[in-house]
Order: structure tokens, then sequence, then C-alpha cells
């Protein structure tokens, strides 16, 4: 299961309505972010989210509206305590940028800062979940992410098990466990794995095949839009997506709720986005700032 509080919907600059990129993700007791743009911490503290709760940070590309916000977040960590080991993820430009931010800021960290310059294909691990790093195209070196929730155990048939002769506690223990009881084996009493959800997040781009390969199936695409399905010139000038273009790639893709993000400031209206993309794909969702959905395989739900 995992929880998408949307913190920062917006592009570019910042509106009333609307915050610099940030999505938080959590999977258990462990939480990350896409992204986070000018604003993000004020907007974590007006959440139900802790920012001491991150566990990681991924960047997708140094575009100021994506990145501008973590030195703060960063800062304001420590100066709460923070002890806890913090990742930080990107591409190429990534270290560099931000020992350039930090070394102009006063103040010590007080934490173990683990900044990493990923590679595409590469895979981060925590405790519920991966999240591996994908190229996207756009005007400037730039990643998307994938994040993989775990499988989790079988269903155990507790019926089946007291007809076999094993008593609750102790033997139902040790088969949940993946140990056999006398001659009673797991796989006679617990089902098969049951997959975790998929997320992908697109960050600025075009459409790309390695954006399509890495959504293949995914149960939650988080794409952006910048751009309205009748201004394709535009979005491919500047390499971005319209709202048609991740429509048709949730399409394509397989995939099961579709939200876009990074919208224009142009639209004042977000409604023209969603209806646009809706032709094209059912299960979209334009989200707002502060917007928080609960996902678990083939169910979300708006919380």
């Amino acid at each position: 299961m995992l929880d998408i509080l949307f913190l920062g919907t917006g592009a570019s600059i910042p509106s009333r309505d609307r915050g610099m990129p940030c999505v938080a993700v959590r999977c258990g007791t462990d939480m990350v972010l896409f992204d986070c743009g000018e604003g993000t911490q004020r907007q974590m503290m007006m959440s139900p989210f802790s920012f001491m709760k991150v566990k990681g940070v991924f960047i997708t590309h140094m575009h100021g509206d994506h990145f501008l916000g973590l030195p703060g977040l960063l800062q304001t960590m420590g100066l709460s305590g923070r002890k806890e080991k913090l990742s930080v993820c990107g591409p190429k430009g990534l270290s560099d940028c931000l020992s350039a931010v930090l070394s102009a800021c006063e103040g010590d960290i007080g934490y173990d800062l683990h900044v990493t310059e990923l590679e595409p294909g590469e895979t981060i691990e925590f405790d519920g979940f991966t999240v591996s790093a994908f190229t996207t195209d756009h005007s400037m070196p730039s990643f998307g992410y994938k994040l993989s929730e775990k499988n989790s155990a079988g269903k155990f048939d507790k019926k089946k098990a007291a007809e076999l002769g094993l008593r609750p506690g102790p033997d139902f223990s040790s088969l949940q466990g993946g140990r056999a009881v006398g001659n009673v084996t797991p796989d006679m009493v617990v089902g098969p794995p049951r997959p975790g959800c998929t997320l992908v997040y697109s960050g600025d781009t075009v459409p790309c095949r390695e954006l399509s390969e890495a959504a293949a199936g995914a149960d939650v695409l988080i794409h952006e839009s910048t751009f309205s399905g009748n201004e394709s010139k535009l979005a491919a000038d500047h390499k971005h997506s319209t709202s048609v273009q991740a429509a048709e790639a949730a399409k394509e893709c397989g995939c099961g709720t579709l939200f876009l993000i990074h919208i224009s400031n142009r639209y004042e209206n977000k409604g023209l986005i969603g209806e646009e993309a809706g032709h094209f794909f059912k299960n979209t969702v334009v989200p707002s700032d502060m917007d928080l959905y609960r996902v678990s395989k083939n169910s979300i739900r708006k919380i």
C-alpha cells in the first residue's frame, strides 16, 4: 500500500494555488520525495506527513523549480535535530550543485547526508520498496523514477491449517515465517506472494521509449502535463509533454491511474487539462496541492 501526497503540482514558478514540483510517497514507515521545489518544507509542515520521516529525495534534474527547495529542507532537518542518514539522489551535476549551495549557507547539517549521482537503471533499496532511475528526454540531463513496492506474504489459510491439526500460536507463526511444522510445509497453507504496487514519476520530458518501458503495467503514472493538447509544438520546443501525450502514454502502457502535474500557470482552469486527457485515458486525475491518495493493488482512493 502506498500513500501519495502531492505537495507541489505547478511548473516553473509558483502561483497562489500551485507550489513547485514535489510528490511524497510513503510505504510502511519509509517515505521518499520525488523532486523538491521551492517551498517544499512549508508544504510538509502543513501536511499530515513529517519531513523528519523522509528517507530519500530523488531529484529528476537540476532546473530550479525541481531542486531549490532542497537546501532549506536539509538545513531545517538539521535544526530540528535529525540524526538519521538521508539519501539524496539524482543525475550528474547534483553533487556539485548541492555542494555549491550549501557551502554558501552557514550552519552544519548535523547528520549523514549521502549524495548519489545515479546511472540509468541503478536501484536504491528501502525497507519496503525500491526506487530505480531511468533516462528521460528533457533540455538537460534528466531522470524519471520507478518505485516498486516489495511483494507481501501470501494469504494464510487458517481453516486449512486447523484441518491439518495445527494449533493457533507457535504453529501458525512458524508456517507464516516460512518454516515447516511436522509434515506441513508453508506452501500447503500459505498462498502465493501478493505483488506490490508500482509507481512511475516522469519528471520533465517529452514522450520517450525509456518512460514507456518503465511505466508498462504500472499501477500509478505521475506524468508532467505542462501544456494542453493543442500546444504540442510549444511542448516539443521546450521539451515538455502535453495532457494528451501523457494520456496516450498511460493508455499505451496499460497503467492503472494517471496523475497529471507540472501544469503551467497559463491554465487557470485545471479542468481543461483533465478533460483533454480523459478523452484518451479515463482514469485521469489532476490533483491539487496537498491532495493525498492511498493506493493498493487494484484500488485507489482520496483520503
